[in-house]
Formats: C-alpha cells, structure tokens, sequence
C-alpha cells in the first residue's frame, strides 16, 4: 500500500465518512488472563467514545512506510486450510460475528504477544464502498468499483493514569485525583487484506508497529504467518556495512560524500516524478550508485558477496532508512557536524602538521553558542601568522 491509500482508509474514520459495523475487543492483564470481552455495533457506540476509537484507529495507520508501516506478503502455504491467511480470510468474512474464531485470535496473540502489564485486543470490521475515480483524480461517490471488507486489528496497552490533583466543584477544592485505567495508542496493528490499487488484495497485509526497531518478530509470525523484512535501523546498518566492506581503504570523506550526492539526486528525482512508492533501492542498484559515485571496478568485483553477506540477495532497502536527505553528519568520538546535503562542498579532509584534519569553509555568519562571532577572518589569519 502505498501512502494515498492508507490516507483513503484513515478518511474512514471519521462521523461522516464512517461505515464500521462492527467493534469487538478483549482486556487482558498483566498476568495473561481475559479480563473482560465485548462485542457491538459500531454505530450504536456513544459520540463521544466513537471519537477515541476512530483516533487508535487512526493511530494504528500512521507512521512511515518502510519502518512503521510495512506491507508483509503471504506466503503461498499461509492460505492452504489452517494456514494464516486462511483464518484471517474466515474472521474476516465473519464480520467479527463469530464468537468462536474471535476466541482463537485472542488466544493466538495472548499466548506470543510479549508484554509485561494490561492491554487491550481491539478489532474492527468494515465494508468500504470504493468510490470511482476520474482521470483527474476527483471521486464519483455514486459510482463504485467495488466493495473493500476489512478487518483492523490493533493492541493498545492500558495504563494507570499519572498520579495528581484535580479541582472537586462540588467541594471546590483541589483534592487527589483518582487514577483510572486508560487506554494507550497502539503498540501494533494489522490491515488485512491489504487495499492494493484501490482494491482488495487478499494475499498482502499491511503491519503497524510502534517502535520500528521493535517488530514482534513471534507474533507477526504466529497470527500473520508473514516474513518480516529489516527493520530500519538495522537496513541503515546494513547499507553501511556493505559500502565499508566494498570501498574498504578508498572509503574517505569524497566517496562517502558522492554516494551521499548520487542518493540525494535520487530522492529529488522521485519527488519530481511525483511517485507515490517509497524510494527502494535493490542489489544492481546499489552496485549502480556506488559505480557512479567513482568507485572502481576492483572493489565492485566483490560487491555482490558483500550484499548477499550482509542483507541477502533479494533483501529491499528503503532509501528513507539508510540516509538522512535533510542532513550530511560527520562524527568523531569528541566532535559532530551535520552540514546541508547541498553544501557537502563546504567540508573536506586535509593534512595539517602531519594529522588528519576536517577543513570547514566558514563563509557568512557564524555563531558559536548561538553567539554571532564577528572577528574577521583576516583578524584570524594575523594571528596564525604571529
């Protein structure tokens, strides 16, 4: 899925656009016991606790494509009977009406969801009458290609609420304020099917996670049955271990600053081409923008050994993830600076009395400590002359 289409599905929820039938859930405490379970019409929900569900719900689509949100494939053996897809498929053709298999999923998460304290298990069902789209982009609600189902499944922790002191009007003092069990946004969350193209994709899921570095490798794998791909941080490591292994003695401050370059254009081409698509980078393309950055052919003989070593073979990397195009850093054990990516020709490395150094040309203003310093830099030269 991408962007536009997540957006589509969060428009949603809300009073206006809202068509959930159904709201089902199960509490869960510390201890791994069901506290309580409920099941309802959507609609027959108060205002005011609809408004709360439709921003978790919100919550559990937010986030970045490629490190919050991830679309997860199927594999082929998932959707045989018994398999993953296959149960999800048969929960979601329930409408969440079927007591039983609402019982298998929350013991499914209950019995792999790693989490120490009370959490809610919160499912949606809904039926999206997909609007017709003109040629230039504008919705016909009154023409429709087709009727989206989907579940939204979602686990939100709930929290003791902060200890304080709240006014009391019928006392009018200000008295200890009672601490209520509140619920937390999500830590997780799934979309199933997917909402590819517009339309339903049975065999694609698109997974949330909070914390991008922290995937539930045993859940996805135990209710979604899907491969998980690298989180974000390790593909920025990755990325940065093949390119070290690659350039090995050549990788100094020019190569790292034109593979930064040939990256940066990148991205600016991708918001010129106005591609909804994240920005993904394979194994030929890699190899691409390290050739192009001046690398040469005797490091790029082994590249390919490099890139299966250190990601696999077929293992995508986001862009997004393994640089910052907002920001060009370097960094010591003692000392960091971040110049703009356009600007990369104002730092470079010199020997000055036999030691390595980083050279800043300092050109304009500069402010240290957030002090406009105003000695000219002749001043500075006269000094080092004396």
């Amino acid at each position: 899925m991408i962007k536009q289409e997540i957006a589509e599905i969060k428009k949603l929820f809300s009073p206006k656009k809202c068509s959930i039938d159904r709201i089902c859930g199960c509490y869960v405490d510390g201890e791994k016991n069901k506290k309580t379970q409920f099941s309802q019409a959507f609609l027959a929900l108060p205002e005011e606790e609809m408004f709360k569900y439709f921003e978790i719900l919100k919550k559990s689509l937010s986030g970045t494509i490629g490190k919050n949100l991830i679309n997860l494939e199927f594999p082929l053996v998932s959707e045989e009977a018994g398999g993953t897809q296959e149960f999800l498929y048969r929960l979601n053709k329930s409408g969440l009406k079927d007591d039983e298999l609402l019982d298998q999923f929350y013991d499914q998460v209950i019995s792999t969801y790693e989490y120490v304290g009370n959490y809610l298990i919160l499912l949606i069902h809904d039926s999206y009458d997909v609007p017709k789209r003109t040629s230039d982009g504008m919705e016909n609600e009154d023409a429709s290609e087709e009727v989206y189902e989907y579940i939204l499944a979602c686990i939100c922790p709930v929290e003791l609420s902060k200890p304080g002191l709240s006014y009391n009007p019928e006392e009018n003092a200000f008295q200890n304020r009672i601490r209520d069990w509140v619920v937390s946004m999500p830590q997780m969350g799934f979309l199933f099917p997917a909402f590819n193209d517009r339309g339903t994709d049975l065999h694609g899921v698109l997974y949330y996670a909070k914390d991008g570095e922290n995937l539930k490798d045993g859940l996805v794998d135990a209710i979604l049955g899907c491969p998980l791909p690298l989180s974000a941080g390790s593909q920025k490591e990755t990325f940065h271990t093949i390119i070290e292994e690659t350039l090995e003695d050549t990788c100094d401050l020019e190569m790292v600053k034109n593979i930064h370059e040939k990256l940066t254009e990148m991205v600016e081409e991708h918001k010129l081409r106005e591609d909804p698509a994240p920005l993904i980078l394979d194994k030929n393309e890699v190899k691409t923008i390290l050739a192009d950055s001046g690398v040469s052919n005797e490091k790029l003989s082994h590249f390919e050994e490099h890139y299966e070593e250190a990601a696999g073979e077929d293992t995508p990397l986001f862009v997004n993830n393994v640089m910052n195009a907002k920001s060009f850093e370097v960094k010591t054990p003692d000392i960091v600076v971040k110049v703009k990516p356009e600007r990369t020709d104002l730092i470079e490395t010199r020997v000055i009395d036999g030691r390595q150094c980083l050279v800043i040309a300092l050109d304009g203003t500069v402010e240290v400590n957030g002090i406009t310093v105003r000695k000219s830099l002749a001043d500075a030269e006269k000094d080092i002359m004396e």
